[in-house]
C-alpha cells in the first residue's frame, strides 16, 4: 500500500480508502455486522487506513457498523464523516443545517462511531447560501478546540463549485471531497485541481469507479434492482455510461489488468488526488481495490 499526506492535515493516509455509502442500504444490499467486520479485516490486512462515511448513510447506520468494526483498534484509522443531511427512508433526506443541528449531528456521529473524536468532519453537499454561514463555522471551530474533530473538510455537491473551493483556506477547510473518475473529469476541466494545489488541500476522490460502471461488469441492457440508487438514473444515462465504459475497457485498459484496479489507479495518477474512496461489497473487493496501489506507475498522466 502507498500513502500520501492529506493536504495540510499531516495525516498520512492510504491512497486507497473504504467508502461506506453502501452500508446504509441504498445500493441493493443489506449488510450485517459480520459482513462489515470481514470488509475491515481485509482492509487491515491490506494496510488501508482511511474510512469515509456520513450521517445519512442510513440514519447513522453506516457509522454504527463502522464504529463496531474498528472499535478494537480505532487509533489505527483515519475516520472521515459528514454533516448536513438527515436520512428518513431510502433516497429521502432533509437538510438540518442550523448551528444547533450541527452540534446534535456531531454528538450523534461520535456516539455511532464509538469514538471521542472525528479525524475529518466534512460539509456534505451544501448550497452556497448555507455553506457561508459564520455561525455554523463557529460551531465547527469550537468543536475542533474541544478536541471533538481534528480537521474540517468539504464534500462538495458540484464538480464545478469554484466559489466554495476558493474560500477553503479562509474558512479553515483542509480537504476537498469531489466526484472524479475516468467518466467524469470535471475537476480537471473546471480548474478545481489547480485551486486545490494552490491551497494545499487534500483531495478525496469519491465515486472513483463511476458508481460501478468502471468495474467492467456491466453489459448493454443491464437493469438494476429498484433498491439500487442507479435504478433512479434515466435509462439513456445508464446506457451511455455502460457503452463508454466498454469503450474505455477495450481501448485504454491494458490486457490482463482488471478494469476496476486500472480505474482506481487512473484517478491517482496525478498526485493532487490524495486518496480514492471506492465503495465495496465484500472482502474480495477490498483486496482487489488495494491492489490498484501497485499499478500507479503503469497509468500515464494525460
Amino acid at each position: 500500500m502507498k500513502y500520501r499526506i492529506l493536504g495540510s492535515t499531516e495525516l498520512n493516509v492510504s491512497v486507497i480508502g473504504v467508502g461506506t455509502w453502501q452500508f446504509g442500504g441504498e445500493w441493493g444490499q443489506t449488510f450485517s455486522q459480520a459482513d462489515v467486520d470481514a470488509i475491515f479485516d481485509e482492509a487491515r490486512t491490506r494496510n488501508i487506513n482511511l474510512i469515509d462515511t456520513a450521517e445519512c448513510y442510513g440514519d447513522h447506520l453506516s457509522e454504527q457498523l463502522v464504529g463496531r468494526a474498528i472499535a478494537r483498534d480505532r487509533d489505527q484509522w483515519v475516520v472521515a464523516t459528514k454533516f448536513g443531511h438527515k436520512f428518513h427512508a431510502p433516497f429521502e433526506r432533509t437538510e438540518p443545517r442550523s448551528p444547533q443541528d450541527i452540534r446534535v449531528q456531531l454528538e450523534e456521529s461520535l456516539k455511532a462511531l464509538r469514538t471521542d473524536v472525528v479525524d475529518l468532519y466534512q460539509y456534505h453537499s451544501w448550497s452556497d447560501e448555507s455553506f457561508f454561514d459564520d455561525d455554523v463555522l463557529a460551531v465547527l471551530n469550537q468543536a475542533r478546540d474541544e478536541g471533538k474533530i481534528r480537521h474540517i473538510g468539504n464534500s462538495v455537491g458540484s464538480n464545478r463549485n469554484v466559489k466554495q473551493l476558493e474560500k477553503s483556506r479562509e474558512m479553515g477547510i483542509e480537504t476537498i471531497q469531489i466526484v472524479y473518475n475516468r467518466l467524469d473529469r470535471g475537476p480537471e476541466e473546471a480548474g478545481i485541481f489547480d485551486l486545490c494545489r494552490g491551497q494545499n488541500l487534500g483531495v478525496l476522490a469519491r465515486v472513483p469507479l463511476a458508481s460501478g460502471y468502471l468495474s467492467g461488469k456491466y453489459q448493454p441492457g443491464h437493469s438494476f434492482e429498484a433498491s439500487d440508487v442507479r435504478s433512479r438514473q434515466p435509462d439513456d444515462t445508464r446506457s451511455q455510461r455502460i457503452a463508454e465504459a466498454l469503450r474505455i475497457q477495450t481501448e485504454e485498459v491494458p490486457d490482463g489488468v482488471p478494469m476496476a484496479q486500472w480505474a482506481l489507479a487512473w484517478c491517482l495518477r496525478d498526485p493532487v488526488v490524495t486518496c480514492v474512496i471506492p465503495g465495496c461489497r465484500s472482502a474480495e473487493q477490498v483486496a482487489s481495490n488495494a491492489t490498484a496501489s501497485e499499478r500507479l506507475e503503469s497509468v500515464r498522466l494525460d
